[in-house]
């Protein structure tokens, strides 16, 4: 997959995941992380724009992996 397609679709997980994140209530260390991956993916997008996509894909899988966490803790990934 060529990497703007890539870096676009993870940014659309990313968009579908926080949703969830953003009604639960988290505590003050996780609102923390929560920010951060969201910083992590307007980076994506600044890195995106300036055709840097090594760096904005770093930054979505950082984002994702953030993200991620808050949804492990909250029950919100379903065991595979």
């Amino acid at each position: 997959m060529e990497p703007e397609k890539r870096i676009n679709k993870d940014l659309k997980i990313f968009e579908e995941n926080i949703i969830p994140v953003e009604e639960l209530e988290l505590s003050d260390e996780e609102v923390q992380v929560k920010e951060m991956a969201k910083r992590y993916y307007e980076d994506t997008k600044y890195y995106f724009k300036i055709e840097d996509f090594l760096t904005s894909f770093a930054c979505i899988a950082y984002a994702h992996g953030l993200l991620d966490s808050l949804r492990i803790m909250h029950d919100l990934i379903e065991d595979s």
